[in-house]
Formats: structure tokens, sequence, C-alpha cells
């Protein structure tokens, strides 16, 4: 998982090794450093960044004229990283739980994301974490366009043993959101996880009735599911969810799949907001925690 991206800044790191790190001499390695994060799926936005600040902090690098600062490049890089990682505010959906449940509220979380990342099996594994941790659980089926989308949440449910809220395909979503909100608090239900149709990010009327299901419901959570498949898409996608109805966190699906690493990277860094899962498998319990540390481990940065 994620060695296409530690190859990578193993590269940048031996690239400029042995190479004065005044900013010219790193600009005539440009392409030596700009290519394999692209091709570790790190968004060209977020490459340059990484370039710039290299050529920032390189400056105070003091090392013999032959010396071998590739420890220095490494350090620098795993500081770049932390400070893209870190720049967000931590979420712990367990710990918001606990507090609405104290104060006998859900935790209303919505779930957005394009086509075919993953968001309705995401749902059933963290109605599943929920359960585990024995928070009661119930489901809204408001993707009401993708034929089969109600079935496949509610054979979700039985196995899980969650109820769900449904209502005939081709009805408002907000209503379905709604109603299962409704039921959650009549029922004094700890956990509402709303299920939305994947939304094109270039479509305007779904992505305006995402905004309305947000409005309607007004989640405590929105979590958009992307798929850490999706290389340079990754950022554009997340930033123009996040900018039609600001996202709180970020799941990432499939990473077992040959995930590259740089698409964790480029949604924190266009979002500023944290990924908090990442999704290795398909059954319920192969959801992960994310965290900077566990990041770097990955990117062999520590």
């Amino acid at each position: 998982m994620f060695n296409v991206l530690k190859r990578a800044f193993s590269s940048i790191a031996d690239v400029l090794a042995t190479t004065k790190l005044t900013e010219k001499d790193i600009d005539k390695h440009y392409l030596d450093i700009i290519t394999p994060l692209l091709e570790g799926d790190v968004a060209l936005p977020v490459a340059d960044y990484i370039v710039e600040e290299l050529k920032s902090r390189a400056k105070q690098i003091k090392v013999p004229r032959f010396g071998d600062r590739s420890k220095d490049i490494r350090r620098i890089l795993r500081e770049i990283v932390i400070e893209i990682l870190n720049s967000t505010n931590p979420v712990d959906i367990f710990e918001l739980a606990d507090k609405k449940r104290r104060v006998g509220e859900p935790l209303v979380i919505l779930f957005v994301g394009p086509n075919g990342h993953g968001k309705t099996t995401t749902i059933a594994k963290l109605a599943y974490a929920f359960r585990k941790r024995n928070y009661s659980v119930v489901l809204a089926a408001a993707d009401t366009y993708r034929a089969g989308a109600i079935e496949q949440l509610k054979e979700h449910a039985n196995r899980l043993r969650v109820k769900v809220v449904e209502h005939k395909y081709g009805a408002d979503p907000a209503a379905v959101a709604y109603d299962a909100v409704l039921y959650a608090k009549k029922r004094r239900i700890n956990v509402v996880l709303i299920d939305t149709a994947g939304r094109m990010q270039t479509d305007k009327d779904l992505m305006d009735e995402m905004r309305k299901i947000a409005r309607v419901v007004d989640p405590d959570l929105v979590i958009f599911v992307g798929d850490a498949l999706t290389g340079n898409d990754a950022l554009e996608e997340a930033l123009k969810f996040h900018e039609a109805v600001n996202i709180s966190c970020s799941i990432l699906t499939k990473a077992d799949a040959d995930a590259k690493g740089g698409a964790a990277l480029s949604i924190v860094y266009a979002t500023k907001r944290p990924v908090i899962f990442l999704g290795t498998g398909q059954r319920y319990e192969d959801l992960i925690p994310f965290s900077t540390e566990w990041f770097l481990k990955r990117l062999g940065l520590v």
C-alpha cells in the first residue's frame, strides 16, 4: 500500500543528495522531482507546492560540498507532509456520537461523493463499527435514482440488523433524509447514516440537490467518500464537493487495491479537512483509521 509514493520520496532524496541546494539547482531537477510525485498520484498543485517548499527550506541545509544531503531532504519532506496533514482539525466520529448520545440526540452523518467510489459499502462498514461500540443506527436510503441502490443498502442493513428508512425510487432524497432523522429522534436512535446518489461534480442539478439535503437535515458531519485510485482527479472531486456542502472529513476506499498514496495528500491539501479512514477490503471490518504517523510510516519518512 502506497509503495509508489514511498519510492517517489526516496527518489527525490536521492536526486538531491549530492546537488547544491540553491533554488536554481533545484529548479534544474524540477522534472526529476515532480514526475515521481505525479506518478504517485499527487495532484499537480500539491506537487508544485512540495517543490516550492523544498526550494525554500533546502537553503538552510549546511553540509560539506560533496556530502550526502539525503537525510536532510527526507527530513524536509517529512515536515512538509506533516504540515499538510496537520493543517486540519481532527474529527473523531465516535467521540462526537458519544457527545450527542449524552444529550439524547442522534449524530447525523451525510455521505457524498462521485459515482462508484463506494459510499454504500462505506456506510455499512461504519454502521458495523458503531454497532460494535453499542450505538444504535438507522440508515437513510436517500439514493432514489440508481437502480438497485435501495436494495443494496437494505441488504447491508439486514446483515447488520439495523433499520432503513426508505421511500420509492424517484422520491425527494431530502424527504428521505429528513424522515430518517425524525425516526431517530422519536426512537432515540444514536446515529443516522445518510446514503446519497453518486453526485458527479460537474452535474449542477445533482449538486444543487445535495445542497438541499444538507440544508434540510443540517448534518453534524458531511463525509466525502473518495476512491484512493482516482489519482489527480481526487483533488478536483473533493474540492468541488467541499465547495458545495462544506465537507467535514473524507474516507478513501480501495486503499488495498494498489493505491499509490497521493490521493490522500491531495484531498487534505485541497479541502483542509482530514482523511479519517481507509477502506481496505470488502468485509465490514476492512476500515482502518488514517493518521499522520501511520501515513509517514507507509512512506518511509519516520
